[in-house]
């Protein structure tokens, strides 16, 4: 949902000459090296929410009320720590001051709340190890709420105490179901070590941090503070890539744990790093090694990251380390690590409609509108559309007849490229407007009359994409050229974020290069036919059953979204071509019912829906078995299904990456069936865990050749059901003959 017009600009930006212009700070003292001033930090937030952000609200008495329930939220969303006498303590001691505490640059508040939730995640946790050492009964016809967000909190301690005895044998009788070769009290107890160690990890900082951010969600649910690490991750996410050793880290019974290594990264050809691999210490060239044990993962991962050729020194316990004192020494040069999972790609796939014949159909994968923050600079810098149009010409090249642009679970990114990705498809025109809280409309077009691709177009989307996403999809609906085909609608994100660096918006913040960003929502979105995206998304012309669409997920899940509203339509040329959408549409609908994987998945809403309706589990072993027993009957039944349907021939497709759209030869896909019985629902060819991941690295064959493995495209309905409705606007457009453009 990251959807930023540009990084890092100056206050200027938003028409104001200078920072002193806006209400005044209170006064800042230096505070010479190390970490900024908490305080200082925080009243620098405050006035950028109070002053920039899109609301123009005021930090007062009812925006403390806010920050108090939201920060108590951020810390026990489960509602499983505090009770409610301790929120009603907060509550009358804070509730209504937050706000002075803040702009005085105090930070008392925060730092006694966080006390007393740690030691009430002690308390709790000595209390679920005392009941894992205790016999619970499994045979009482008891429940425990599943989802525990919206349930207030224990009134009391002793009813505390009942919802910890309901959760841990809960868990116990998880692990028992499961049968597992680990003993289920040791597991349960594993988790919660674990639990109680990164809470001992947090600083000072981290405490800051989180009510900070608190702070920025009370205004709306998209504006953030960011650390100094928050906003180098958010940099790496925009341009795909960092300067680093290409592994990914994860925190375990105090180690980082390598558990993934990142195809082509020097990690990888290094040959010297397993997954699974224990991280003991980092030394930087020829320093002394620090020592890594029981250290914040953040703090490791930015010691194994640095400059592009210098040296970093790791010391391992391997995995397969018979002992837990041998030690394994890996010297390892940084390189540039691209992050190739979220580029764009593409699938070229020859298609058979039911009369026999085939078509070539292409689908180009948007994963986010990324690109790199000092694009504007840099002409070779990262960058969506450009690497859309290198997936797009081989595709044209290869004799496409239709296209699909798949957004699903696209969250956003750049604006800037949704706006270029809209001008591949369309002549020129707006693509979409930006209000400020005080009216002031910026309009974005594409201004190059060219088209890319003219012929028949799809924008397949689900409640996950987001943002840039709905900027693209609402353009491509009001211009009438492509069907947008899904879920119901999108997921409503129709705000515009500005990332600010404290250090340049308060350049006499002493320290201000370690004090982070704020991320502040200035803007609303606006189609070009007048509405807007925000709460609303953009509806689906056609709608595809799907396990994503679930009122729980998108904007109005949110807490204080901002609201829906619309605002003047523009005069553009409609594209000439007819969609053909009430044919369409019967065709679909005629065609779902027969499919049996879309029979699953609205089978799945239907208990999906009832299980978060009720939110609760059944405590009875007995009561709990039976229901395992029937979601494996369902499961086995569904599979042999699918067993018996695996004579249906899967059509050719070839993948496409910017590594290989440029080789003579594309690479086939090499169908494989899930190796476990997975539901409809969950499984398609880009969920399935590798090496069925259709995203997963190429492999070498037998013989020596490149393939990819996929799972086939009939357990994807939606995808299979997109392609229906391509083939079919193929075949109508080609009945169409040519027409003139018209004026809205």
């Amino acid at each position: 949902m990251k959807l930023l017009r540009s990084f890092c600009l100056s206050l200027a930006a938003f028409g104001f000459a200078s920072f002193a212009s806006f209400a005044p700070f209170a006064p800042f003292k230096a505070s010479g090296a190390g970490d900024p001033d908490p305080g200082q930090v925080s009243i620098a937030v405050a006035r950028l929410l109070e002053n920039v952000h899109y609301s123009k609200l005021p930090l007062n008495d009812a925006m403390s009320q806010r920050l108090l329930r939201n920060y108590l939220d951020a810390l026990d969303y489960n509602h499983l720590f505090f009770t409610q006498e301790d929120v009603d303590t907060f509550t009358k001691q804070w509730g209504d001051k937050l706000d002075d505490e803040i702009l005085a640059g105090r930070t008392l508040a925060p730092h006694q709340i966080h006390d007393l939730f740690r030691k009430r995640v002690e308390e709790r946790v000595a209390y679920a190890k005392e009941l894992l050492s205790t016999d619970l009964s499994f045979k009482e016809d008891r429940f425990v709420e599943i989802n525990r967000q919206k349930v207030p909190w224990p009134a009391s301690e002793s009813a505390a105490r009942q919802v910890w005895k309901d959760r841990i044998t809960s868990e116990l009788l998880q692990e028992r179901l499961a049968k597992k070769k680990t003993v289920p009290a040791q597991a349960v107890g594993k988790r919660y070590d674990q639990f109680i160690r990164n809470l001992q990890e947090q600083s000072s900082e981290d405490v800051v941090k989180t009510f900070l951010l608190s702070l920025a969600q009370t205004y709306d649910p998209h504006s953030e503070y960011l650390s100094k690490n928050d906003l180098e991750q958010f940099s790496i996410n925009m341009r795909l890539s960092l300067f680093g050793i290409g592994a990914k880290l994860r925190s375990e019974d105090g180690y980082a744990k390598i558990w993934e290594l990142v195809p082509g990264g020097p990690a990888l050809k290094s040959g010297k790093i397993k997954a699974g691999d224990r991280i003991v210490a980092v030394a930087q060239g020829d320093k002394e090694f620090v020592d890594c044990v029981d250290m914040k993962l953040d703090k490791i991962v930015n010691m194994i990251r640095g400059k592009k050729d210098t040296i970093v020194r790791i010391q391992l316990i391997p995995v397969d380390a018979t002992n837990g004192t041998e030690r394994h020494t890996v010297e390892i040069k940084r390189d540039e690590v691209k992050l190739k999972d979220e580029e764009a790609r593409a699938e070229l796939i020859e298609w058979t409609k039911p009369s026999g014949q085939t078509v070539k159909l292409g689908i180009i994968v948007l994963p986010s509108f990324y690109g790199d923050p000092e694009r504007n600079s840099n002409p070779n810098a990262k960058s969506t559309t450009r690497d859309v149009l290198a997936l797009l010409n081989r595709l044209k090249q290869e004799g496409i007849q239709g296209l699909v642009m798949d957004l699903r679970r696209d969250g956003g990114g750049f604006l800037d490229e949704a706006v270029n990705l809209t001008g591949l498809f369309i002549k020129k025109g707006p693509v979409v407007q930006a209000r400020s809280w005080n009216g002031e409309v910026t309009l974005s077009r594409d201004k190059d009359p060219s088209i890319a691709y003219d012929g028949p177009m799809l924008v397949l989307v689900n409640r996950q994409s987001a943002s840039a996403s709905e900027i693209f999809a609402g353009a491509m609906q009001d211009y009438g050229r492509a069907i947008i085909v899904g879920d119901t609608k999108t997921f409503g994100k129709g705000t515009v974020q500005q990332m600010i660096e404290l250090s340049r918006a308060v350049p006499f913040l002493a320290n201000g290069s370690e004090a982070g960003a704020v991320k502040l929502t200035i803007q609303k979105f606006y189609r070009v036919a007048g509405g807007s995206t925000q709460l609303r998304g953009v509806e689906s012309d056609i709608v595809l059953p799907s396990i994503y669409d679930q009122p729980e997920i998108g904007e109005e899940s949110l807490k204080d979204p901002l609201p829906y509203d619309t605002f003047n339509a523009l005069e553009f040329d409609k594209w000439e071509k007819p969609l053909h959408l009430d044919e369409l549409r019967r065709r679909s609908g005629a065609r779902i019912p027969l499919n049996p994987e879309f029979t699953y998945v609205s089978d799945d809403l239907i208990r999906i829906r009832k299980r978060m309706t009720e939110n609760r589990i059944s405590l009875n072993e007995a009561t709990r078995q039976t229901e395992l027993d029937d979601d494996k009957m369902r499961k086995d039944k569904r599979e042999t299904e699918r067993q018996e349907r695996a004579k249906d021939k899967d059509p050719k497709v070839y993948r496409l990456t910017l590594e290989n759209v440029v080789k003579k030869d594309l690479v086939p896909v090499r169908f494989v069936e899930p190796k476990q019985s997975k539901d409809a629902a969950t499984v398609s060819d880009e969920d399935d865990a590798p090496p069925t991941d259709a995203l997963s690295e190429p492999q070498q064959d037998k013989d020596g050749r490149t393939v990819f493995k996929s799972a086939p495209i009939r357990l994807d309905p939606v995808k299979q059901e997109t392609l229906n409705i391509l083939s079919e606007l193929v075949d109508l457009a080609k009945m169409d003959g040519s027409s003139t453009a018209k004026k809205k």
